[in-house]
């Protein structure tokens, strides 16, 4: 693996573990947003390994067309880049709309994220 891409891998992994930390704490919205981060640097691992290039992009949508894949996982969590962190993409404070149930499923999509790209890369 390009050392790039294993660096990009690394910080996904430990972005997951901070997710994982926040929702045992209860910061709901915070285990979001570094769910989304989880996954899209993953995502940004495979793109690196696969093209030699980073994309300039947030979106997973974005990534997946990159990457020529579909997921539904990148449904569940593309939103959550801007709506964990602005008061107006919403309408509401962030941490006010984030719960157990919704951010458990967001932990879910990003764990399986992480193991795809983790496949992926060794194929």
């Amino acid at each position: 693996m390009r050392a790039e891409a294993q660096r990009w891998m690394e910080q996904a992994q430990y972005d997951l573990d901070t997710a994982k930390a926040n929702y045992q704490i209860k910061k709901y919205y915070a285990s979001a947003f570094f769910s989304q981060q989880a996954a899209e640097k993953a995502l940004k691992a495979f793109a690196i390994e696969k093209t030699g290039e980073l994309p300039k992009t947030h979106s997973l949508f974005e990534l997946g067309k990159i990457l020529k894949i579909k997921d539904d996982d990148f449904i569940e969590l593309t939103p959550d880049y801007t709506m964990t962190r602005y008061p107006d993409a919403a309408n509401e404070v962030p941490a006010n709309l984030y719960n157990a149930s919704n951010t458990e499923d967001k932990l879910q999509a990003a764990g399986r994220i992480l193991e795809k790209v983790t496949k992926w890369i060794h194929e």
